[in-house]
């Protein structure tokens, strides 16, 4: 199947996609053999542990990697629809599937509770009909989890400081479903994106600004009817920021690194305005990590990596916290909800909490402004 509907015959097995491929040299999963396999119809019979099928992130460094633009990222996708329409899906998945489909969200919160991050911010509700400039597209993560909801608290507070015109959905927002995607629930997906589609339109924002990576790039690359621009919070903050709609009081004086999440730097191409942000607040005591922008380092958070556990050796978000601790970097940084709670958990297994902290974009422009 995954042979039949990903062409895959423009691979000439270079081994391009292996080797850069950032979880295959601590795991079986092999990009360069799943395309052989599938091609030579060998994968049957083959487990999805013996494959690595989950242990891939989709962080699309294999697709970007290939010199015949072969799409091995999206093989995997194929072969995760397999197993998920077989119901052979582990319960971690299976819960967050079912959570998706009778609460709107991954994370098995309820649906009434999805504001509680926005308490006493007293923010604008769109309704349908409503009109706005700027539509806050919130994330599942960024509203349930209490690591990130200060990111989404900030987001607002920046939004106001710079007299943004701007609205959220409320409750009704639903989980853009990027990740049951990309962990192979595509009729789920198709679902959540055609009222999604509908919940925004209806809303008539002049643009839709998203706080998670994840759902820029399914509102962007996935949803075929959303005709409306779209772009990161960060990118509107860099806007801000240019205009001088938001001015820089108070600098930084610790040093400063940044985390590339891959959804919005290998997959959309942002990288400049998430750096022109830090050096805002940073000046020159920002710092780049050794891989960074289109090398970065995956922080194994995404393609629905948060509900099933690795079978792979060490973490790669380790690599980053070392990497930034060798920086002499105090603060390591990002702007997706996912690396932030990857990289938190690093922070703890390398006993680094007394060494470096790590912060979203966000919440460190909001300390700054």
């Amino acid at each position: 199947m995954a042979a039949e509907t990903v062409d895959l015959k423009g691979c000439i097995q270079c081994g391009r996609c292996s080797g850069g491929c950032p979880v295959s040299i601590k795991s079986n999963l092999n990009p360069r053999m799943l395309v052989y396999y599938s091609l030579n119809e060998m994968d049957r019979g083959m487990s999805a542990d013996e494959l690595g099928l989950w242990e891939c992130t989709t962080c699309n460094t294999c697709t970007e990697r290939c010199p015949k633009a072969v799409r091995p990222a999206d093989l995997v996708v194929e072969m995760r629809s397999r197993i998920i329409e077989s119901g052979r899906m582990t319960a971690t998945i299976q819960g967050a599937l079912e959570s998706t489909y009778l609460q709107g969200n991954p994370w098995s919160r309820s649906r009434e509770k999805r504001m509680d991050w926005a308490a006493g911010l007293d923010v604008p509700i769109l309704k349908p009909g409503a009109k706005t400039d700027v539509l806050l597209f919130v994330c599942c993560t960024d509203a349930y989890d209490p690591r990130c909801q200060p990111a989404a608290r900030a987001v607002v507070q920046l939004l106001r400081a710079a007299g943004v015109e701007f609205g959220l959905i409320g409750e009704e927002e639903t989980c853009c479903s990027s990740e049951q995607k990309r962990m192979g629930e595509s009729g789920m997906f198709d679902e959540l994106a055609q009222g999604n589609t509908r919940m925004i339109m209806d809303r008539n924002p002049a643009r839709v600004v998203t706080i998670s990576p994840h759902c820029l790039n399914a509102f962007k690359r996935d949803y075929p009817d959303l005709k409306v621009p779209v772009m990161h919070y960060t990118q509107l903050l860099a806007e801000l920021l240019d205009a001088r709609k938001l001015t820089v009081k108070h600098m930084l004086d610790e040093i400063v690194t940044y985390h590339d999440p891959c959804y919005l730097g290998k997959q959309n191409k942002v990288f400049e305005e998430p750096r022109r942000v830090l050096k805002a607040v940073a000046g020159d005591r920002f710092v780049e990590l050794d891989r960074s922008r289109e090398t970065s380092l995956c922080c194994e958070g995404g393609g629905g990596r948060m509900w099933v556990e690795s079978a792979g050796k060490g973490r790669l978000a380790e690599t980053r916290v070392t990497g930034a601790l060798d920086l002499s970097a105090s603060i390591l940084a990002t702007a997706c909800p996912f690396c932030t709670l990857a990289l938190e958990d690093a922070v703890k297994t390398t006993n680094s909490e007394e060494k470096i902290r790590v912060k979203d974009l966000a919440e460190l422009l909001i300390e700054a402004i």
